[in-house]
């Protein structure tokens, strides 16, 4: 199993400041544009890869059950490992300010900057190789999304310049993303979803079961970003039993890949019950 708290250096009780500290200075050793040596590259994925996981408290708590084979196949960095999610998409990219989800940069003052080069550039202190020279400074307009126009992908109307425009929103983005088209850049904020909780391009979502069910086991409808799906609940299910859907996440734009939903079940216990049924639970607590 691979030691995500031993590659970033930190105990297995180390808070989150200390993990976003260590990943700091692990990114900064590593980044293969300031460190030549061979394994440099590998490293430095790794590093990314264990942040991604122990930044997050549900991924961690999957990695320290399950080890790192419940996160096969996802993955997330940015081409070349910039430190963040970088999309094209048509004429225009789609990108993280630098880190997204987690951003272990979240208490470095980088004087108000949108774009995520200069914040490389700041950060680093060298330019960042995929920024393709020196860009003047662009203007960059607010565009506001609900939870399923982010997920699923709009084209929205709007004024840039004093000119109606057609926005086209790539399925998958998410709060804070930047849009960047010819000669503007529209940054993205989203609303958050009444029952659906994001993280990056994985889906959380509590799902009450009621007692019955969670001793019996049986079948129950779960809601996806999608359409319902029926999950088998095995008899005995405890709550805070954690489910993991392949595939019904959020897409990755520009890709066919998504991420993946997990179906947390909370066991609905009923505030006031019956005579016949408080004999038959005692009952049952006798022959457990």
């Amino acid at each position: 199993m691979t030691d995500y708290y031993e590659i970033l250096g930190v105990a297995k009780n180390a808070s989150d400041q200390e993990i976003k500290s260590a990943y700091r200075k692990q990114a900064l050793k590593w980044h293969p544009d300031r460190n030549k040596s061979p394994e440099a590259s590998e490293k430095f994925k790794e590093i990314n890869k264990a942040f991604e996981v122990l930044s997050n408290p549900q991924k961690k708590q999957m990695y320290d059950q399950y080890g790192d084979s419940a996160f096969d196949q996802q993955t997330n960095g940015a081409p070349g490992g910039a430190g963040g999610q970088y999309y094209q998409q048509g004429p225009y990219k789609v990108y993280t300010n630098f880190g997204g989800q987690g951003n272990p940069f979240e208490n470095v003052d980088f004087g108000g900057f949108s774009d995520p080069f200069d914040i490389f550039e700041q950060f680093f202190g060298f330019q960042s190789p995929f920024s393709g020279g020196r860009r003047t400074r662009r203007e960059v307009y607010e565009m506001s999304l609900s939870f399923d126009e982010a997920v699923h992908g709009v084209e929205k109307q709007t004024v840039i310049k004093g000119a109606k425009k057609t926005i086209k929103i790539p399925a998958g983005v998410a709060d804070g993303m930047t849009i960047r088209f010819s000669d503007f850049d529209v940054q993205v904020k989203v609303r958050s979803h009444e029952h659906f909780k994001r993280e990056g391009q994985d889906i959380y979502y509590e799902k009450e079961i009621s007692y019955p069910l969670a001793v019996l086991g049986g079948t129950v409808d779960v809601e996806t970003i999608d359409n319902p799906v029926r999950l088998k609940i095995r008899p005995g299910t405890q709550g805070g039993t954690t489910v993991r859907l392949r595939g019904q996440g959020v897409p990755y734009p520009n890709s066919t890949r998504r991420g993946d939903q997990y179906v947390i079940y909370k066991i609905k216990v009923p505030e006031k019950i019956s005579h016949k049924v408080k004999k038959i639970i005692e009952e049952l607590e006798g022959e457990v």
